[in-house]
């Protein structure tokens, strides 16, 4: 009956020449029509005397040697970008992808092959009309075999082909695009752990000077063991501290050796401290709709969406005649210098037409597994976009609120270091006892590590959020834009 119902369909196919392919239609962004304002979105950094500005840019037509202007950094992306593995694997994967295209677009054409073949057989006597027991027949012509595509099932074939060529060269950009933001963060991260270790090893030496001067008023006897065994503390968790911050500033550089697919070079140019680095804050955020054509992770789950509705219309046109040509044209003669003789010539032509009557309903499975791929595409394409507004609003309220928090932390900063030397004072003079000092040197320990932690977030935010609206793709802002599946600067 499902045969039956979908005949009109195919009559109007053999007049219009189209596919069985459902009318596609973009679904709906499940998201807001604009990002979100007020609170912490509502102070946004401007373009300000002495900062680099983005001058309107939407973050896909700047290059990321213009966003990230240390050039230790900007060699570190040159280098991954030649050398990272997985980018690799996704260029080989649109290789694979458009290999795969191609073949299923030669369907739509005839095949045609050029054969010559000796067959010899032998005939009983008295069945053979010559009396001759052994013939031998030669030949050599051309093969031609075409299926005639009336109901789009090769052409919808080729359509899923082609969008998930597509839907891999915009995965392969992705890919490019958070291989950079990752070689930003992962570097900023090492030097966040270069400042701490410092600020680490600055408090180790004030505590050990601490710890000698009190141990000298213990030993002789104007101090208490309480006062020692306070001033121990310090240098035991300063030292345990040193020892974590360089475990993990070490693993930080094996993580950006491993992105960069190489050892790290000993001819790097000296790179910016965190306060150097000097990224373009001001980048529009634009509207969510703009997302659509900027993220390529958005473009490649709509490219296999567009796949899905294509494999529909194969799966429909399985319902219907498959209708094929099969003919060859050559010479043929009982002895191989006979082949090319006058009158030698042969030809035959084979229509074919193959009718499903019943595969056990496998058709029908079919044409439900295509309908229900679809819909997950179209719940990926919609999570995908869900994704990007989250990140980018992410972004817009880190922006809007890390200079703020910056300042409180640096005059905390200060104020930690002033109550630090009134304690000493203090503790010299007799009025206040040592553990007002060890308090207030552990305060301005912890107080300058949160200043170099928001610092170091600050920054990978602003990475984080250039990626989140499509940018690090080209190499220098006003270069013309590569298609997805264009090469890298490897």
């Amino acid at each position: 009956m499902r045969e039956l119902s979908l005949m009109p369909i195919a009559l109007a196919i053999l007049i219009t020449g189209c596919t069985m392919e459902p009318h596609y239609h973009r679904p709906d962004a499940p998201v807001a029509a604009s990002f979100p304002n007020g609170g912490v979105y509502q102070t946004q950094p401007l373009a300000e005397s002495g900062k680099r500005s983005a001058n309107g840019q939407a973050a896909p037509d700047i290059g990321w040697r213009d966003f990230f202007v240390d050039p230790r950094l900007q060699q570190l992306i040159e280098i991954a970008l030649k050398n990272n593995r997985d980018l690799r694997v996704s260029m080989l994967n649109i290789e694979a992808a458009r290999a795969q295209h191609q073949i299923t677009r030669a369907g739509l054409f005839p095949s045609i092959s050029a054969a010559a073949s000796q067959n010899k057989q032998r005939t009983p006597a008295d069945l053979s009309p010559t009396s001759r027991t052994v013939s031998d027949v030669y030949s050599v012509g051309l093969n031609a075999s075409w299926e005639i595509d009336f109901f789009g099932r090769i052409r919808s074939l080729k359509d899923q082909a082609l969008a998930q060529y597509l839907a891999t060269s915009q995965a392969r950009k992705a890919a490019e695009l958070s291989l950079v933001s990752e070689v930003a963060d992962q570097y900023l991260t090492m030097i966040a752990y270069d400042e701490l270790l410092q600020v680490t090893r600055d408090t180790l030496k004030t505590a050990q000077d601490s710890y000698g001067l009190t141990k000298l008023r213990f030993d002789s006897g104007t101090g208490s063991e309480l006062d020692l065994r306070q001033a121990q503390t310090v240098v035991d968790e300063a030292q345990a501290n040193l020892q974590a911050q360089e475990r993990a500033r070490a693993q930080a550089e094996n993580s950006l050796v491993f992105l960069i697919g190489e050892p790290l070079p000993s001819d790097l140019p000296p790179g910016a401290t965190l306060d150097g680095q000097d990224l373009l804050e001001d980048i529009p955020a634009g509207l969510p709709s703009d997302l659509l054509s900027r993220r390529p992770d958005i473009m490649e789950a709509e490219e296999n969406l567009l796949a899905a509705n294509a494999n529909i219309g194969a799966a429909r046109a399985a319902f219907f005649p498959k209708v094929s040509l099969t003919g060859n044209f050559g010479t043929l003669s009982p002895s191989l210098g006979g082949l090319f003789k006058p009158g030698s010539a042969a030809w035959a032509f084979g229509p074919q037409i193959s009718v499903p009557i019943f595969q056990g309903g496998e058709n029908r499975a079919n044409l439900d597994l295509a309908n229900a791929q679809k819909k997950i595409q179209v719940a990926q394409y919609e999570r995908a976009i869900q994704t990007a507004f989250r990140e980018v609003a992410d972004g817009l309220a880190a922006r809007g609120t890390y200079d703020q928090e910056i300042e409180a932390r640096q005059h905390d900063t200060l104020a930690e270091q002033r109550r630090l030397e009134l304690s000493e004072l203090r503790y010299r003079r007799g009025v206040d006892s040592y553990l007002s000092v060890l308090t207030a040197q552990n305060d301005l320990y912890a107080s300058r590590q949160s200043l170099i932690t928001a610092r170091m977030q600050r920054l990978t935010s602003l990475v984080d959020l250039y990626r989140a609206l499509g940018g690090g793709w080209i190499e220098r802002s006003g270069e013309e834009q590569r298609s997805a599946d264009a090469p890298g600067i490897g």
